[in-house]
């Protein structure tokens, strides 16, 4: 037959307290109230649980199955409600997030609005003076997470692969280079590159496309806003190199167009880059698993 919980406590606490008597202040209940108790639990039962004597109450052969039972049940709800504790207090914390590649900006404050509303328990933040040299700014713990475009080889860093995109070069549709299939490095000699932010370094197109082949641009310029750099494209006053998903939020004008860069692409790998003992952290797995998810392209 199914027993409640209570019937179980009862037998349990009765057994080591040695009565009723004893047992009151443990179970929170009157003398009546936990005999009115076993009379209804050993007339489901159909057996007696307890010898009653003035002194001591001792347990049945079939009660003290019974006790063996509640000790076994009670035990595994105790643990489980532990361990439920332990996972909840790993459920809290914070994460500062920053990124090598601006593209990420586009998207990561509605991610972090999503997180908030699954994940109350988690701060996170977003540390935008890190972008530049997010790997040192982990090691040095002024961040948790870094979204980087190579793998990390130090051993203390863990690596998490995401996915692969590739950038292209957006261009107006008169521009003299729209003519052309894939757009090859000596073609931006003689372009206005708009980049997000200096060094040149960060910037992916130069740093994986330009620079191999000791090419620089006529002119360069730096507009953090992708807004403000998709008009000046839009007016045919330059070009802008981007993966086509960081753009999903933008109204694209139908002037301009996409052309890629190399006749293979200028594809690149993303990586999410945590120190290694954070992996440990239920929140960490949390944060690991949802980011996985929204950017998986």
């Amino acid at each position: 037959m199914p027993m409640e919980i209570k019937y179980l406590k009862l037998i349990k606490t009765i057994a080591e307290e040695g009565s009723i008597a004893n047992s009151t202040n443990k179970l929170f209940l009157t003398q009546s109230a936990l005999s009115h108790q076993l009379k209804e639990l050993e007339h489901q039962l159909g057996f007696k649980v307890f010898y009653r004597s003035r002194n001591l109450w001792k347990l049945t052969d079939e009660g003290n199955e019974l006790y063996l039972l509640a000790n076994t049940i009670l035990n595994t709800i105790d643990t489980s409600f532990k361990n439920i504790r332990q996972i909840q207090q790993g459920s809290i914390g914070t994460i500062k997030l920053s990124t090598e590649c601006y593209s990420f900006y586009q998207g990561l404050p509605r991610f972090i609005q999503k997180m908030g509303l699954l994940y109350p328990e988690i701060n996170m933040d977003l540390i935008l003076e890190a972008t530049h040299q997010p790997i040192t700014k982990i090691l040095s713990k002024d961040i948790d997470i870094a979204i980087v475009t190579s793998k990390s080889n130090n051993d203390k860093l863990l690596s998490i692969d995401l996915f692969e995109d590739e950038i292209y070069a957006i261009m107006h549709k008169e521009n003299k280079l729209n003519t052309l299939e894939y757009i090859e490095a000596n073609h931006f000699l003689n372009t206005h590159l708009i980049i997000h932010s200096f060094p040149l370094e960060t910037v992916s197109v130069y740093e994986h496309f330009l620079k191999p082949n000791h090419i620089k641009p006529k002119k360069i310029s730096a507009i953090p806003l992708t807004e403000v750099a998709l008009e000046i494209v839009e007016a045919n006053l330059g070009i802008l190199c981007m993966p086509k998903w960081a753009l999903k939020s933008f109204n694209i004008s139908t002037q301009l167009v996409f052309k890629r860069i190399g006749q293979n692409g200028l594809k690149r790998r993303h990586f999410l880059v945590i120190r290694k003992e954070g992996k440990r952290q239920k929140y960490m797995q949390d944060f690991i698993s949802n980011f996985s998810e929204q950017f998986s392209i």
